[in-house]
């Protein structure tokens, strides 16, 4: 189940937010709302040992390692509720209690009677704790961990301890999800005001573990005065994303999506592909493949109409007809591949580009920039556009698809954990899309994706439209799957029969965060 997020003035939106975002609405909520930053502190303490008495009801021996700032004061409100409630809480304090300031001192100094243990001790104290509660660091850590706090963090991660992060994991960066040198990997999170946008992506939710949310009673004017760092569609948006058919509509009227791929010993792909569109409620679905498939695919979905290419002269009438093309699943890097890419750009038509058609693209120093193109890379794909390592991509995706962006002129929707959509003229704050599942780690899931935009684009979604919808459709069909028969073993191709029902349900998700 996933965790609520903070709600938009737009139901079928939540908001993401950046560190700086964050502060901004802290401060707001104190200058603005009129609340105490004490009492936000206290709230924040009460909405975690809440969750913690909920999710170890049994967890009696607590460790709360705390900080020097105001995260380190969200755990001394944990360990004072915790002596109060009876249970056996000890602190290791990592800043003298007459060093703190604020905030953090007033709740250290209610926490005074609670055991202490050093760090000479720490290893002790981490085989005895039922728990461990981690308050080290809070957003603004924006450095590599240094020692002691290093060592902490590793002695907590080799404890084997189940933990409960306060805001975020200690070490994890609030905005790209990265681990700064060492981070905490905690079994939960619960995090504060707004939801940090890191937590979502990258190596974020591998850290984070289980995601809370709580406001701490920030009201929503608070909300609307600071822009989202990024949003989260809700699954309520999709049946606002397409109108009702009219009773008197025509194939035509829904877009011709010609899908152009399949180079020898790839059929599957371009099949994948052109099957995705259908299901997604394109009005034709043609496909450009080598002359030794098309019996294949006519066998596999008659619905497809199949031409065999082998030159552009061959291609071109099918260019004529198309509205909508997606170009790369199993197109292959050759010369095939090469012309048939060529030619598809050559044609003006708005397109998804995807594998193939990337890689083809990436060893160009000239690449189309164009606003019609919707581009779909993983992010080996993204290094190999943005000149740099995969690694490199993944310690901040939110600066790859910026970069991504700039480099195509076009949308972009980069693949991964907590996949990213946005467009090169950013208007809008880039989409995250929290759903989706570790089974979908598997071949053949991007040619489903491909297809999935173009019939959205074939149905007149504008490109960011297109990719957002598409990458939402194509996670919460991943997770339906996921829920009937489990994440290992899902194949791309259990996706195909969850799709209609998803685009056509005028209910799914309403309401849901």
């Amino acid at each position: 189940m996933l965790a609520q997020l903070p709600r938009t003035p737009d139901p079928h939106w939540s908001r993401l937010d950046s560190a700086d975002g964050t502060r901004a609405l802290d401060r707001y909520a104190i200058e603005q709302a009129g609340i105490a930053g004490e009492t936000l502190m206290q709230r924040a303490g009460e909405a975690a040992f809440a969750l913690l008495r909920q999710r170890w009801p049994e967890a009696r021996r607590l460790l709360i390692c705390c900080g020097g700032g105001n995260n380190g004061g969200d755990g001394y409100v944990v360990a004072a509720l915790a002596r109060q409630a009876g249970l056996s809480p000890m602190l290791l304090a990592m800043t003298p209690r007459d060093a703190l300031k604020g905030d953090a001192r007033t709740m250290a100094d209610r926490a005074a009677e609670v055991p202490q243990v050093n760090l000479a001790s720490l290893p002790a104290a981490l085989r005895g704790a039922d728990l461990v509660v981690d308050a080290l660091l809070g957003t603004g850590a924006d450095k590599p961990v240094r020692e002691p706090l290093a060592a902490v963090i590793d002695a907590i991660n080799a404890s084997a301890r189940p933990v409960l992060a306060l805001d975020l994991p200690s070490g994890l960066h609030a905005d790209s999800g990265r681990p700064l040198g060492v981070a905490v990997r905690a079994s939960a999170t619960i995090t504060f005001i707004g939801v940090k946008q890191g937590l979502l992506t990258g190596a974020g939710l591998d850290h984070a573990g289980a995601l809370s949310f709580n406001h701490l009673g920030v009201p929503l004017s608070v909300y609307q005065r600071v822009p989202p760092a990024a949003l989260c569609p809700n699954p309520s948006w999709l049946p606002a994303l397409l109108p009702p058919r009219l009773r008197a509509g025509h194939k035509g009227l829904y877009g011709h999506v010609l899908v152009i791929g399949g180079d020898h010993g790839y059929a599957g792909a371009a099949m994948m592909a052109a099957q995705a569109a259908l299901r997604c409620g394109a009005g034709l679905v043609s496909v450009a493949t080598r002359a030794q498939h098309v019996s294949a695919f006519l066998t596999r979905q008659p619905e497809l109409m199949v031409r065999g290419v082998d030159t552009r002269d061959d291609l071109q009438p099918l260019l004529d007809k198309a509205s909508v093309l997606v170009v790369g699943p199993g197109l292959g890097q050759d010369k095939w591949g090469q012309v048939m890419l060529d030619a598809a750009l050559a044609s003006g038509l708005p397109a998804v580009l995807d594998a193939d058609a990337i890689n083809l693209l990436a060893g160009h120093s000239e690449r189309p920039q164009r606003a019609d193109l919707v581009w779909t890379p993983h992010p080996g794909e993204a290094a190999r556009l943005l000149g740099q390592s995969a690694a490199s991509v993944q310690q901040d995706r939110f600066a790859a698809l910026d970069a991504l962006c700039q480099h195509t002129g076009g949308t972009v929707l980069l693949k991964g954990v907590g996949t990213l959509i946005n467009h090169a003229d950013a208007r809008q704050p880039p989409v995250l899309i929290r759903q989706g599942n570790p089974g979908m780690a598997s071949g053949g899931m991007g040619d489903v994706l491909s297809g999935i935009i173009g019939a959205l684009l074939g149905q007149g979604l504008s490109p960011r439209e297109a990719a957002a919808g598409g990458g939402l459709l194509h996670a919460l069909a991943g997770d339906q799957v996921a829920a009937r028969q489990g994440e290992r073993g899902m194949a791309a191709t259990d996706l195909l029969a969850e799709l209609p029902a998803l685009i056509n349900d005028q209910t799914h998700g309403q309401g849901a965060a």
